[in-house]
């Protein structure tokens, strides 16, 4: 009793050694987000065949954690996800919208951007948007200052796998040119594989630029690379370098990134008075082959629910106030770095209903912090595919990709996959995180807890698996 009290005591000193007095400068939070990076693809995480000295030194300064998930396992959904502390489907976005979407983010959600706004903090975005490339949507409209990157992935675009520019008679036709976009006006054209390979200096560039130009006062830096997700491309600083090939050298050009924005911080004093979260926006695509990334074990990879598809690396890093060194087995996701963020910086949360909770006790080293009860995988338009209590995840029948059972492609060109289903499953992913034997049957009680947070995400916000409508969605933003 007596060790709990201290250790309590000794959390609330840390939490208010960590907010700032009124006339102390606000911290600076960076966010580096790529695209289908596995959660394997990490050094720390186990990652072989190429090295990432910045991210693991990230990760020995700050907190790796193990449990922490994407809000969709693909592009659009998981960006919403992030930037609204919102399961994407309350605010009707899922998928990966397309060049000829119409549709996009609503002017009436709030972003981490536009909620920083409120507490005088510079923002700017450099990479890839995805939540719609009309100019209502664009990142200027939801609270960046600055934007710099590609308005969706950077496969979309008229070339084959090959690099080769397509004829009219191949379905990659339909897409238009691939743009690149300063502020809301096209500056740019990304046109072949070259063109990839510079996409993540550029990035890099313009992200170092934005952090001296505002090292004076308080920035979010929101950093979302266009890769590992294919084409690959990486510069000659590292093109041929790794043992894994292309995907390797992408990852260690990312990581090359990760220290050039460490390096500004140190340079401008910065270090110590800024978070820097690093996390993917889902698993990776499995069917490329050598030109994808690694689940580390967990079952089949993006665009499905399973664990290799919506777990994810997850490093956090704030010197002298999180903790260090230490792994977070606690289960947390990108849907909740919004209102730790607001927490941290005493920013007012969005009036309407949000699904994030504040992991700030986790990143502090609360003794016995479990802010997050359970997690709800929610995929396509608005099917609820699983969730997760504790170590228990508890998969509801649906139909989904599988990787399983065909060769994967090679040097860019994808593999096939095909479509599989699921039944009511019940997996105990302490011990079986390859989700690979179904325990229902010993564990009905479980079963029975979890249908019921099933029937209470249904309540609220649907699932079209059993025709639920749900009471508490939103739209998305729509152009005419």
């Amino acid at each position: 009793m007596y060790l709990r009290f201290l250790l309590n005591a000794i959390f609330i000193l840390t939490v208010i050694a960590c907010k700032p007095p009124s006339d102390e400068r606000l911290p600076n939070i960076i966010i580096i987000f790529t695209d289908d990076q596995g959660y394997g693809d990490l050094g720390t995480y186990g990652a072989i065949g190429y090295t990432t000295p910045h991210l693991d030194k990230l990760a020995a300064e700050g907190i790796r954690f193990t449990n922490f998930y994407s809000a969709q396992a693909v592009c659009s959904a998981s960006r919403a996800g992030l930037l609204t502390g919102c399961y994407p489907n309350r605010i009707n976005i899922y998928g990966a919208l397309m060049p000829w979407s119409k549709n996009g983010l609503h002017e009436n959600e709030i972003t981490i951007a536009e909620m920083l706004k409120q507490k005088g903090y510079a923002t700017g975005i450099f990479g890839k948007w995805h939540l719609g490339h009309h100019r209502k949507f664009l990142p200027l409209q939801h609270g960046f200052d600055e934007y710099f990157g590609l308005p969706y992935s950077n496969d979309m675009w008229p070339v084959e796998f090959d690099g080769q520019p397509v004829d009219t008679t191949h379905r990659k036709s339909r897409y238009p040119v691939l743009r690149l976009i300063e502020g809301n006006e096209q500056t740019d054209t990304v046109a072949t594989l070259e063109d990839q390979a510079t996409l993540i200096t550029r990035y890099t560039e313009r992200a170092v630029r934005f952090i001296e130009k505002n090292k004076d006062q308080p920035f979010f830096l929101y950093f979302p690379h266009s890769m590992p997700h294919v084409p690959l491309g990486a510069s000659e600083k590292f093109s041929g370098k790794s043992e894994q090939g292309m995907y390797g050298d992408v990852i260690m050009e990312i990581d090359w990134s990760v220290g050039q924005v460490l390096q500004a911080l140190e340079k401008n004093g910065l270090t110590g008075n800024t978070l820097v979260v690093y996390t993917s926006d889902n698993g990776p695509w499995l069917n490329f082959g050598n030109h994808a990334g690694s689940t580390g074990g967990l079952r089949e990879g993006k665009g499905t629910s399973f664990e290799g598809g919506q777990r994810v690396p997850c490093i956090i890093r704030w010197p002298g106030r999180a903790a260090s060194g230490k792994v977070i087995s606690n289960l947390a996701a990108t849907i909740d770095l919004l209102p730790t963020i607001a927490a941290i910086t005493g920013a007012g949360l969005p009036d309407h209903k949000i699904d994030g909770v504040n992991i700030l006790p986790l990143i502090l080293g609360e003794p016995e912090a479990d802010p997050r009860d359970h997690l709800y995988y929610y995929y396509g338009r608005n099917n609820l595919e699983a969730v997760r209590k504790d170590n228990w995840k508890l998969v509801f029948p649906h139909k989904h990709r599988s990787y399983i059972g065909h060769a994967p492609g090679n040097d860019g060109w994808p593999g096939k996959t095909h479509q599989d289903s699921v039944g009511l499953e019940l997996y105990n992913l302490r011990r079986d995180p390859g989700e690979r034997y179904d325990v229902k049957d010993i564990y009905p009680e479980i079963v029975t807890r979890l249908k019921q947070l099933g029937d209470q995400a249904r309540k609220d916000l649907g699932d079209e698996l059993t025709g639920i409508k749900g009471k508490n969605r939103r739209e998305c933003g729509w152009v005419e």
